[in-house]
């Protein structure tokens, strides 16, 4: 079937307007496209993220912080930080139950505001299909972790080739699109969200990159008839 559909522009400034329209929007979208099962794929996140007590984190591409909250739920003793490069992500979660107690910051992925070896572990979620340079934005992320710490990036993947394949892409490119307009009004950003996924690169790749960008004992877990996938590996000491 013939490509009908332009290549995602991942410019940070238009990133950062998109996510702005929907972010009123954006958790209640994210529960009715995943079909409720993304707070199971952040509690495998945040289970082999090993957070230690009275460590720090860091939550990359925080969005309204549905992984730093719930970090800091489950290990009250943790100091989260949640960053994010759109004000309005933000401002939603500040108001969130518990969103008062993770520590927020305005912040481009790929030029993170803080110090090296900072943190115990730096986790992200659906923000490495979003960024110009996956590479440069893992990069960061490592040089922000301490020694010994965890990174763990939650993303999509592109749809395997198996028997769910056919209904899965109809459901990325029209019900989703359909699902976001009627919700949020913004259907242009509910065709770029499923299109990011669909051009991704596959776990097997991902995992290449970040034992490329420095990680050890790398390994991925999928989810979802493989349409989404956990990574996770170590900073050498």
């Amino acid at each position: 079937m013939k490509d009908v559909f332009k290549k995602p522009e991942k410019q940070p400034q238009k990133i950062r307007v998109m996510f702005g329209r929907i972010s009123k929007r954006y958790d209640l979208l994210n529960r009715l496209i995943s079909l409720g099962l993304d707070t199971r794929w952040r509690s495998f996140l945040i289970k082999v993220a090993q957070l230690p007590d009275m460590g720090t984190v860091l939550d990359a591409g925080a969005g309204t912080g549905d992984i730093a909250i719930e970090m800091k739920k489950e290990k009250p003793s943790v100091k989260v930080i949640a960053a994010d490069l759109t004000s309005e992500m933000i401002a939603v979660g500040r108001k969130r139950r518990f969103g008062a107690e993770v520590g927020w910051c305005q912040a481009d992925a790929m030029e993170l505001p803080f110090s090296d070896a900072l943190f115990d572990a730096v986790t992200s979620g659906f923000l490495a299909r979003n960024v110009a340079d996956m590479d440069m934005m893992f990069r960061e992320q490592i040089r922000v972790l301490k020694p010994g710490g965890r990174l763990v990036c939650l993303d999509t993947s592109p749809v395997p080739d198996n028997i769910f394949k056919p209904l899965v892409l109809v459901y990325y490119r029209l019900i989703i699109p359909i699902i976001g307009s009627l919700i949020s009004g913004e259907r242009d950003a509910y065709r770029y969200l499923p299109e990011t996924t669909l051009r991704f690169i596959r776990p097997e790749a991902m995992a290449i990159k970040l034992k490329e960008a420095g990680l050890i004992d790398v390994k991925y877990r999928r989810f979802m008839f493989g349409n989404i996938a956990v990574h996770w590996g170590i900073k050498p000491d």
